[in-house]
């Protein structure tokens, strides 16, 4: 029996490019932001060139998402590369703050899509709308939640399913469980 040997994904590069150009911004916007060269970022795109830890930092930044999202979490198969996430190897992100926990089950952010897995912890919300340039629909897995979009509220059991297109939103879990939920947002925002 042959056994393959995991290997990381080298996909750094183009998930950076995603989320750059879901921001509307071109190399030379983020090249500047980060007071770095047009080329250089070129270069990380690409995958030829390796950012430190500061760098990344200061790319998080820049495009509004967590350090640790730009991070692999574990290592795949080269067969599985691109194809396949496993449940222990979701990379985390978003921002645990609100009690809200996420978990990219998308391969990486080259898509035209993401697809999230959120978990609302009991008795936690966001208190400020969010609004992204966004098309996202969500189904609950497990638990309850409440969603307010453009005003209106609803309350979500297991099993329902909801459409965002760019209102502004925001989410409340008053509930003792969690909720589960299984988000896919175009284009990719984290």
């Amino acid at each position: 029996m042959k056994h393959t040997q995991p290997t990381q994904t080298v996909t750094l590069g183009a998930d950076l490019r995603a989320l750059r150009k879901a921001r509307g911004l071109n190399l030379a916007d983020l090249a500047e932001t980060l007071g770095r060269s047009v080329g250089w970022l070129s270069q990380v795109e690409r995958d030829m060139s390796e950012p430190s830890i500061t760098d990344l930092r200061h790319m998080a930044k820049a495009l509004n998402v967590s350090v640790s999202s730009l991070f692999r979490q574990a290592a795949s198969t080269v067969k599985e590369q691109g194809l396949i996430v496993r449940a222990g190897s979701r990379r985390p992100i978003g921002s645990r703050e609100a009690g809200l926990t996420e978990e990219l089950l998308s391969p990486d952010l080259t898509d035209d899509f993401e697809m999230v897995h959120s978990t609302f912890e009991p008795n936690s919300q966001i208190t400020e709308p969010v609004c992204r340039p966004t098309q996202e629909v969500g189904y609950v897995v497990s638990g309850k939640l409440d969603l307010w979009i453009a005003g209106n509220t609803f309350s979500l059991d297991v099993g329902d399913s909801f459409r965002i297109r760019g209102e502004p939103f925001r989410w409340i879990n008053p509930h003792p469980t969690p909720a589960v939920v299984i988000w896919v947002i175009a284009p990719p925002v984290y």
